[in-house]
């Protein structure tokens, strides 16, 4: 431990608690002397990775697989909910086998419990269901038709023989990966549902951080893979083998994997557990509390205290290190002052960062209209609705992003399992029509449109309610393409260390949040100021969500 932690009651301020800002309070409180305190500017815990309670249900705020390629992080999680040890009670209905902990708690006689999941997303299209990744198979080639089918085939193998040189922007990206075709097909339309801009406007940086190591090839090669593995994954489920290689998948493309760790109660559930936690062990969080000045040193390089706003009053509030979660834009504005003044350049780029904001809509149905593709005699088929986590919606004539089915993430989000509880997602920007219509005409106007795509009538609506999440997606257009003289400007502040998706500016998941917060942690501990390994998370090749094969 550095001698320095060890000698001195020194202070982390942290703003934000989500999984960036809280694991960095626990693991500063398991491995320094250094007190976190955390100011969090909603009455939440856990960020976009919250969990919604609304009349028994509960809601998961964009969809959460619990799922790394890092056994730091999955054995991290697995230390603050233990997986489970005998099926839940979804499983044991339909008679679905899953990998299970040898002394592992019970999901039905406790809480604390991490479930393991199978997972499913499908594209919605033409008013049906595609596999996603998309699948080479007969229900596809049928669905699609057999001349779409051979334009999709003849665009990837001319884009094999003759890719871009250059790719300048995500179209340019996924075309590379995909072909002309299969891109406009299933992926152009949603991509611009979720940023509100052509694909050609956005950089490519976007595919790098989500789809990288995608590609037909490796999903084809996935595929056959599966087929070969099927007997031994399904022998070896219940075999008492733990979180082995089962559930790790470290040679699994995440776009491909097949089952995923996940919360009883939703990812709010893991994360409220790290925050009761962080508060046993002497850390200190403040709801409401939101950072709204940082104040430096004579030279600028160090941050010595934040003013943080209660709502009432202002508080300055000293510290030793500056941890931030918070909105890029929001943190060079807090730091511009008298003192020290942030160079025009530099703030010019923050202010023209852009975010993308998000409303998810709760309805609870009796039913739903889309059939269970599922192949007769397997464990899906029995089940009173799709088998799906989630639902694409390539549709061009709705504005539905995404149908999450919270039933499928987790029995127990659903207080009356005869009901079909889902989410429908969908992207603004706060401020436009979308975001300002009141909660009631929202509710109406997402029902529509699930009628008219023929996944739900009216008539089965039984409650409903809409949460707005801001800032959930940084986005990789506007100034975004200069983010290196905004990083360049706060880098060299000793003490101030940024993480979190928003916090870098970075689309990262939950994982790579955590591990780019464990960077901050080991440099605090080691007395190091150098921040290369921080922004490494999720670039170098052993973080990315694929790898080279």
């Amino acid at each position: 431990m550095n001698e320095k932690c060890k000698k001195n009651s020194q202070i982390a301020v942290i703003a934000g608690a989500g999984p960036a800002g809280l694991i960095a309070a626990l693991e500063l409180l398991r491995t320094t002397d250094v007190k976190p305190v955390i100011f969090e500017a909603e009455d939440v815990i856990g960020g976009i990775s919250r969990t919604a309670r609304y009349n028994g249900n509960r809601m998961d705020i964009g969809g959460h697989r619990f799922f790394s390629k890092s056994d730091t992080v999955m054995d991290w999680w697995q230390g603050i909910l233990p997986l489970q040890g005998v099926a839940s009670k979804d499983d044991i209905a339909i008679g679905r086998t899953v990998p299970l902990t040898e002394g592992g708690p019970d999901p039905e006689k406790t809480d604390y419990v991490m479930l393991c999941r199978s997972r499913l997303s499908r594209i919605l299209f033409l008013r049906k269901l595609f596999n996603y990744p998309i699948s080479l198979n007969g229900d596809t080639i049928r669905n699609l038709g057999l001349w779409r089918m051979m334009k999709i085939g003849l665009s990837y193998i001319k884009v094999q023989l003759m890719p871009a040189r250059k790719e300048n922007s995500l179209e340019d990206f996924m075309i590379n990966r995909f072909g002309v075709e299969l891109y406009r097909t299933f992926f152009r339309d949603y991509t611009e549902k979720v940023w509100g801009v052509p694909c050609s406007k956005i950089s490519p940086d976007w595919g790098g951080q989500r789809i990288k190591g995608l590609s037909i090839t490796k999903t084809v090669v996935h595929a056959v893979k599966q087929i070969f593995a099927g007997k031994k994954n399904a022998s070896s489920a219940n075999a008492g083998e733990g979180s082995g290689a089962d559930i790790r998948q470290k040679d699994t493309e995440t776009s491909l994997i097949g089952q995923f760790l996940y919360p009883k109660f939703g990812p709010g559930q893991l994360w409220e557990t790290v925050a009761e936690k962080v508060q046993e062990m002497g850390g200190k969080i403040v709801m409401n509390a939101r950072v709204v000045g940082v104040n430096r040193d004579g030279t600028g390089s160090r941050v010595e205290s934040v003013v943080v706003d209660y709502g009432r009053y202002t508080e300055t509030v000293p510290c030793d290190y500056f941890l931030s979660t918070m909105p890029v834009k929001e943190l060079v504005a807090a730091m511009d002052n008298e003192k020290n003044p942030v160079p025009a350049e530099v703030r010019r780029v923050s202010d023209g960062l852009v975010y993308r904001d998000f409303i998810t809509v709760g309805i609870l149905l009796d039913k739903l209209e889309i059939k269970n593709p599922a192949k007769p005699g397997t464990p899906e088929s029995k089940l009173k609705f799709v088998a799906d986590n989630w639902i694409y919606v390539q549709e061009s004539d709705v504005k539905l992003g995404r149908i999450q089915i919270f039933n499928n993430w987790s029995p127990y989000l659903v207080a009356d399992p005869e009901k079909v509880w889902i989410g429908l997602e969908y992207f603004a920007t706060e401020g436009d029509d979308m975001w300002n219509m009141p909660d009631a005409d929202f509710i109406k106007f997402a029902i529509a449109e699930l009628d008219k795509i023929d996944v739900a009538r009216p008539a089965s609506v039984r409650d409903s309610v809409v949460f707005h999440i801001k800032k959930a997606y940084p986005a990789y257009f506007g100034t975004y393409g200069e983010f290196d003289k905004v990083r360049g400007y706060l880098d060299p502040i000793d003490n101030l260390f940024l993480m979190g998706r928003n916090g870098m500016h970075k689309y990262n998941n939950m994982d790579h949040s955590m591990l780019a917060a464990m960077e901050v942690v080991k440099c605090i501990r080691e007395g190091s100021s150098d921040k290369t390994a921080l922004w490494s998370v999720n670039s170098e090749e052993e973080y990315h969500e694929g790898k080279k094969l």
